[in-house]
């Protein structure tokens, strides 16, 4: 039996507004797929970028090297091509060069067939100010929660 494998970058939210968002595939090999499945994957701090073919990429998404792929293990750091119609391909390309948009992993997860697939969302740069207000309304949230707890 398989556990629900969700590897999630919890820092997009809190670093970038999110705008609009999408599911791609990724394209892996062997050792890469067995890693995820143990969980051994990280998505903070990565972003995706189109290359000159117009192709999508994910960037610094590290997986970590399987422990029995002795000689065909994959480099943990290297770029992984996203899946996705070439009409959203071309929709987000546009945004991300007229805009000035980002384009970030949200969540690494595994479907029931067991592919791999991440949530990418086109994002914008929060502000200073915006973060404090965030984190205000965060703390605000947490201190209601602690006074209806105790009613």
């Amino acid at each position: 039996m398989q556990k629900n494998i969700n590897i999630r970058n919890k820092k997009a939210r809190f670093e970038y507004e999110i705008l609009d968002t999408y599911t791609a595939g990724i394209q892996l090999t062997g050792t890469e797929i067995k890693s995820i499945r143990q969980s051994k994957a990280r998505i903070t701090g990565s972003f995706c970028e189109f290359n000159e073919q117009g192709e999508l990429f994910v960037i610094n998404m590290y997986i970590e090297e399987y422990i029995y792929g002795h000689s065909y293990n994959h480099n943990p750091k290297s770029s992984r091509r996203l899946l996705l119609n070439k009409k959203e391909l071309k929709k987000i390309e546009k945004q991300v060069k007229n805009v000035g948009l980002t384009i970030v992993p949200l969540k690494l997860y595994l479907t029931d067939k067991g592919w791999a697939k991440v949530n990418i969302a086109l994002c914008r740069g929060k502000k200073i100010h915006d973060k404090r207000n965030t984190l205000k309304e965060k703390d605000n949230k947490r201190d209601l929660d602690r006074i209806k707890k105790n009613f």
